[in-house]
C-alpha cells in the first residue's frame, strides 16, 4: 500500500463530512485477525456494535467469522435482516426485547446474555410463546461493575437456565472491557489476574456437570492475550477492522488505520486556523481527540455542532479536503448512514450503515 497521505489525495467523496474506509487496510485487518483466531482454533464472533453495517458483517463472515455480536436488540434485527445467520446480544436485554429476539430466532440462530434468573425466565417465556429456542449465555462480571453475575454466582444461574424450556445453555460471556485500553504492561497484568479467576470458574462448572459449550469474550486490545491464554473458545473483537486513535495509541496492536473522515474547508478567514464542516454531529467527542492526517502537523479542535477548526492551516485552503482519524470509532460511526469504501486509486463504493438505532 502507498503512504496514507498519498492514498487520501486520490480520494474525492461526493459529500462531506464522510466516513471513508481504506479497502486494502480493512481487508488486511480482517485477514490478520481471522488468521490469528484460526491458528489457535478459536472462533471469531466479530462485534458489530463498532461498524453497524451488514455489508461489513458479510466481509467478516466470508473470511470465516462464525457470526456477529450485537449490543442491542435493534442491531440483532438489522444483522439478521442483512443475512447474518448467527447473532449474540452481548449486553443486557430490556423486558420488551425478549419477544423480538424470539421472533428473530425463526430466521437465525439467536443468543443473548443474562445475569439474573428473572432475565432467564423472561427469555424462556418469550421463546416458548414463539416456539423457538434461544441460546442462553451467563454474563460474568470480570470487575467492570456494569453488568454480569459475580463468578461465584454463575453456577446457580446456569442451573436455573438448564431447568427452563425454550433455552439452550450455550456458555458464559467474560468480557473485560475495562482492560482493552490499558497500556501494555498494566493490561497484561490485569488480563493474567482475570484469567486465573476465569479458569477457577470453569473448573467449578465442569465439576458440577455444567461445562459451557462456549467461553466468549475478549476484544481488540486483549486479543493476543485472549488467544494465548487457551481459555476463550470465541473472540468478540470488533474495532480491529477499522481502528481509531484510542486503539492505535496503545502502540502494540498490529492492525492498521482503515477509517478516516473527510471534511471540507468552508472558511479560511483566519491566519491561525481554517474551519471545516465536521463538528460534533460528525465526530463524537468521546475518547481522545480526533487526529488530523492531512494537513500534516495540524490539530483538530471542535467548533460547534457542524464545524471544526484545523490549526494551524499548514497549507489547507478554502475548498480543500482535510482528513481526520476518529478518536473513538463506535460512537462516531453511529452519527453516519454510510461508508465510502475507497480503493488505492480513489474509486469509491458506498456501504450502508444499517444497524444504527431506530425506533421501529
Amino acid at each position: 500500500m502507498q503512504d496514507v497521505v498519498a492514498f487520501l489525495a486520490n480520494v474525492k467523496p461526493p459529500i462531506t463530512p464522510a466516513l471513508v474506509i481504506r479497502r486494502a487496510a480493512f481487508a488486511a485487518n480482517l485477514a490478520l485477525m481471522q488468521g490469528e483466531c484460526a491458528a489457535k482454533g478459536v472462533r471469531l464472533r466479530a462485534h458489530g456494535k463498532m461498524h453497524k453495517s451488514s455489508r461489513i458483517a458479510a466481509e467478516q463472515l466470508a473470511r470465516g467469522a462464525v457470526g456477529l455480536c450485537c449490543q442491542t436488540v435493534g442491531e440483532a434485527e438489522a444483522y439478521v435482516a442483512g443475512g447474518v445467520p448467527d447473532v449474540l446480544v452481548t449486553a443486557p436485554v430490556p423486558p420488551w426485547g425478549w419477544p423480538r429476539l424470539a421472533a428473530l430466532a425463526a430466521a437465525a440462530r439467536v443468543g443473548a446474555v443474562m445475569d439474573s434468573a428473572a432475565q432467564a425466565q423472561a427469555a424462556s417465556a418469550a421463546a416458548v410463546a414463539a416456539g423457538v429456542v434461544l441460546d442462553a449465555y451467563v454474563d460474568v462480571d470480570p470487575g467492570m461493575g456494569r453488568a454480569g453475575v459475580a463468578p461465584a454466582g454463575a453456577p446457580a444461574l446456569v442451573q436455573a437456565i438448564v431447568a427452563l424450556p425454550g433455552l439452550r445453555w450455550a456458555g458464559i460471556q467474560a468480557y473485560c472491557g475495562h482492560h482493552q485500553h490499558m497500556l501494555p504492561a498494566e493490561r497484561a497484568a490485569a488480563h493474567a489476574a482475570w484469567t486465573r479467576r476465569l479458569r477457577a470458574l470453569l473448573a467449578d462448572l465442569r465439576s458440577a456437570g455444567l461445562a459451557p459449550g462456549q467461553v466468549t469474550g475478549g476484544g481488540t486490545g486483549t486479543a493476543a492475550m485472549d488467544l494465548a491464554a487457551g481459555v476463550y473458545t470465541e473472540l468478540q473483537a470488533g474495532s480491529y477492522a477499522l481502528m481509531d486513535v484510542e486503539y492505535g495509541d496503545l502502540g502494540d496492536l498490529p492492525f492498521q488505520p482503515a477509517l478516516f473522515l473527510a471534511a471540507s474547508v468552508v472558511s479560511a478567514r483566519h491566519d491561525s486556523h481554517v474551519t471545516c464542516d465536521a463538528g460534533h454531529k460528525a465526530l463524537h467527542p468521546n475518547g481522545p481527540p480526533q487526529r488530523v492526517v492531512w494537513p500534516v502537523g495540524s490539530q483538530y479542535r471542535p467548533a460547534g455542532d457542524e464545524h471544526g477548526a484545523i490549526l494551524p492551516p499548514n497549507g489547507a485552503a478554502e475548498g480543500d479536503l482535510v482528513w481526520l482519524q476518529p478518536g473513538h470509532v463506535d460512537p462516531t460511526v453511529a452519527l453516519h448512514d454510510a461508508y465510502f469504501v475507497a480503493d488505492e486509486d480513489g474509486r469509491l463504493e458506498r456501504w450502508p450503515i444499517d444497524a444504527r438505532r431506530t425506533t421501529t
